[in-house]
This record gives C-alpha cells, structure tokens and sequence, in this order.
C-alpha cells in the first residue's frame, strides 16, 4: 500500500473543508501510529491480497503473528466479497469491467497538488446499462460511524477517477460505497457526473485557502484526528465556552455571577405565597441535549492530557505539578527457548496449553461448503454489545418490548 500523503488529502478533507488553516498548522506536528492504525493498515492489506487473488494476480498474502486474527478475517471477506460482487454484476449487464486495486488518483485540477489512493475503482455499466464509476472503501474502524451520503474523501477519489479515465470510458453515474463491516455497515452513495463536477467547482477556493494556510479556524466534529487540536486555540476557546455555558463554573461558585439573582438579591421575606424548590436532578431530555456538548469537551480533554503526557514522557518537556512515574509492569521470559529447555531438562513436560482453532480456521480447511453441512448447526452468532449512538446511526434500534408488555393479561369475562 502506498504510504505517501498528499498535503491536501482526501482522508483528512473532512477537516480541510471545514477548518482550511488546519493543514498548515498541523505540519509541525509528528504524525505519530497508533495500534488501530497498525491494525487497520494490515486489514487494508488483507482487502487488497484477497481482491487481486480474485483477479487472478500473483500475490502473497501478508503476514502479521500480532493482528492476522479471525476477526480480521471475517471483515476483510466482507469487502472481498462485496467487490467481487459489483464485477460479477457488471459482467452480468454485459460487460468486463476494468478493476482497479489500491489506484492512485490524482484531483490536483479541485485540490492544489491533491491526490490519493482509492482502495477500489471499478468502471463498467451499471443496471441499466449506463457507464457506471464505482469507488470503495474499506474502513476497519469501529469507533467512528462513516456515511457513504456526500461523503468529501469519496468524491474526491471519484473527481481523481474520471479525471483518469473518464475521457476513454462514457461515464454518466458516480457510485460510492464505504464497507465497515465492525459497524454492519455497507453505505452507498450515487449521483451524476455532472454533480459531482459542481461540488468539485463549489470546493475550490477553499481547498486554494487550505492549501496556503489561510482562512477561518472552526472547531467541530472534524478536529477529532487533528494533530494540532491539543493546542489549537480555537477548540480551547470552544471548549471553554462550552462549559461555561452549559454547566456551572465549580471553582468560581455556582453562583459567581455579575447579575442579580434571587440568591444575591436583597431578602425580602414572603409568608403569603408557599415556596417550592426546583429539584436538583437533570432530566433526561435535558441531559440529551448537553450529550454533544460533553463528546466535544471530552474530546479536546483526551487531546489535551495526551499530547502533555507525549510531551513529558517522549521529550522531557517539565510540567509544573506534575510528573512521570513508572507504571506497573508484567514479569515477562527473556528466553522462551532457554525456559523450555530447562524446564524440560528438570522433569517439567506440562508447558502448553491446546486451544481448538477458530470458526473462520474449520472454514478454510473444510471449505464453506463442508463447514456447513457439518458444522452449521453448531454456529452461533450472539448479539453484540448495546451502545448509545446518535439517531442518525443507520443501525437497527433494539427493541426492549418484553413478552409481557407485547399481550395484555385477559379478564374472566373475556
């Protein structure tokens, strides 16, 4: 997979669009791994490994003792399978599509100097015969829902593929699907050639403000993976704002305010009118209201003490009133080898455990077929862990009616 990033890049454009200085003001910044980006970048290899193995290209299937997992597995053969789907679709409405894995795009006539890499790019015809771009891409993430609906990274990579290809190919329709199979999410977008060009003319002066540096700093949902939030004034400005007017300012008093209230106000007592205090509970509809509220707080706090922490921790910058300790630690062998042997050497015989191997294991040595004739009625899929998630998530919601609120109790004379 390619690791080169452009300046402008279609994975971050959410954020550029929104907050055009954030680019530049990143550049100091290291753009530092992380175990889910490890993870996710092994599972976009698996996609890639497992689509050109289709495409009957010579390939090694990549190799990783610490994330080559069933769960890996599974997901990356959703996105197998809903790729190879879309060609065995095409070639059904009569044509060989051409495919395109892991294509490098380039939409620097919108985004100065803007390119990138689409995991899929498939040109052929759609249902109804039509010259059909399809983009996907495939999310490993489970934190963060993706919606495929005007999504900017996704029309960029299709301004990039006709940008290509759509002077030797008659392409009318612009599909985009985003596989995030942690998610149960398979989420396709479509429109016209024509609009996606419109967008492409609607973003250009804010991706030339971007790409100089210029223009409105904004805080929003958008700074989640900025590498410059933990000091970026704005968001501060924002959190801070945020908390002062929604919640009470706790180290000042609650009631530390230049305005008369009835706390502050001269006394005048009224033995006519009875009093009744207001509860100090928050309901639930008002608790609602502030949840993203605290989801934007909690972000910039999370940003904040890690990038202090790296500060310390990595650079030996000192912070005043605090300080780097040792964590607790696990005693570990030095020497698996050496360990065995000795142990063995000394009468010691009963060193590993047997574990039976996984689900997707039986599959490939049985085949699917076999594994389910023979194993199927052993498989189980229990549901998965609830969560609270915005209305939006287009997700099921779990029905919590019980048997008992579904049928009401008879009466005698009924």
């Amino acid at each position: 997979m390619p690791d080169v990033h452009a300046l402008l890049s279609a994975s971050s454009s959410k954020q550029w669009l929104h907050c055009p200085p954030s680019v530049r003001l990143q550049e100091g910044f290291p753009n530092e791994s992380s175990v889910y980006a490890a993870e996710g970048t092994f599972a976009h290899e698996v996609c890639e490994y497992k689509v050109r193995k289709y495409l009957h290209e010579r390939v090694k299937r990549p190799q990783s003792e610490e994330y080559d997992t069933e769960e890996i597995e599974q997901i990356t053969d959703v996105y197998a399978e809903f790729v190879i789907t879309i060609i065995e679709q095409m070639r059904q409405n009569g044509c060989e599509p051409l495919a395109f894995v892991e294509e490098r795009v380039n939409y620097s006539h919108i985004a100065p100097s803007g390119f990138g890499t689409a995991d899929m790019l498939i040109i052929g015809r759609d249902e109804n015969g039509k010259g059909l771009l399809h983009i996907v891409d495939f999310k490993a993430g489970k934190g963060i829902f993706v919606d495929a609906g005007h999504n900017s990274q996704m029309m960029l990579y299709a301004l990039g593929g006709l940008a290509a290809y759509g002077f030797l190919y008659d392409i009318e329709i612009v599909r985009m699907s985003i596989i995030q199979p942690r998610l149960d999410n398979i989420s396709t977008f479509e429109c016209s050639v024509k609009e996606l060009e419109d967008w492409g003319e609607s973003i250009r002066p804010v991706a030339k403000l971007a790409y100089e540096g210029k223009g409105e700093q904004k805080p929003g949902d958008w700074c989640r993976f900025c590498r410059a939030k933990p000091v970026c004034k704005a968001c501060a400005d924002e959190a801070l704002a945020l908390c002062h007017e929604d919640f009470l300012d706790l180290d000042a008093g609650a009631f530390d305010t230049a305005d008369e209230s009835d706390m502050t106000a001269p006394y005048e007592a009224d033995t006519q009118t009875a009093v009744f205090k207001q509860p100090g509970l928050i309901p639930i509809s008002e608790i609602a209201e502030i949840l993203p509220t605290l989801n934007r707080i909690s972000s910039w706090i999370e940003a904040v003490f890690a990038f202090v922490s790296s500060e310390a921790i990595n650079h030996g910058v000192p912070i005043p009133g605090y300080k780097v300790v040792e964590g607790r630690s696990k005693r570990i062998f030095t020497d698996t080898k050496a360990v065995v042997d000795v142990a063995v050497q000394n009468g010691y015989t009963d060193l590993y455990k047997q574990t039976l191997i996984t689900l997707t294991e039986f599959e490939k040595m049985m085949g699917k077929k076999k594994f389910n004739e023979l194993l199927g009625q052993y498989v189980a899929k229990p549901p998965g862990k609830l969560a609270l998630v915005p209305e939006n998530d287009p997700r099921e919601p779990v029905d919590f009616t019980t048997p008992s609120q579904e049928f009401s109790a008879l009466s005698d004379e009924e």
